[in-house]
């Protein structure tokens, strides 16, 4: 969404953390150093709060995730791709997406009930 400019302004984790966090310029505090290992709250919360409206997502037919993707590394900067904490664990949003036909996402196995779900829903679900 921030490709095709859905979504703007593009977000940035230290500009975000600076404001949220009332820093002043200089102040020596450095995101990555300090708590970029872990799930930052205030930007974790950032992201469940942002409003996707209906209108955002009608049209998308296909979904991909990637271990790679900008906002793992905005949530956890150094993110290593080595633990759960970004795979797909509920497919209660897939009714939200009525043209979804295809999602590739993150996780070793998705289990028989989120499979089941997808298809449900006239989704085919790839594991990467």
């Amino acid at each position: 969404m921030y490709e095709d400019e859905t979504i703007i302004p593009k977000f940035d984790a230290e500009t975000f953390i600076e404001k949220v966090r009332n820093l002043e310029e200089g102040e020596g505090y450095d995101i990555l150093e300090d708590e970029g290992y872990e799930v930052i709250p205030e930007i974790k919360e950032y992201f469940e709060k942002l409003e996707i409206t209906d209108t955002m997502v009608s049209e998308i037919t296909e979904l991909t995730s990637d271990g790679g993707d900008e906002i793992y590394l905005q949530i956890i900067p150094f993110w290593d791709g080595e633990d759960d904490t970004f795979d797909v664990k509920s497919a209660d949003d897939v009714k939200l997406l009525p043209m979804l036909k295809k999602a590739s996402l993150l996780f070793e196995y998705p289990g028989i009930e989120l499979i089941k779900i997808f298809a449900e829903n006239g989704v085919i679900l790839e594991s990467i």
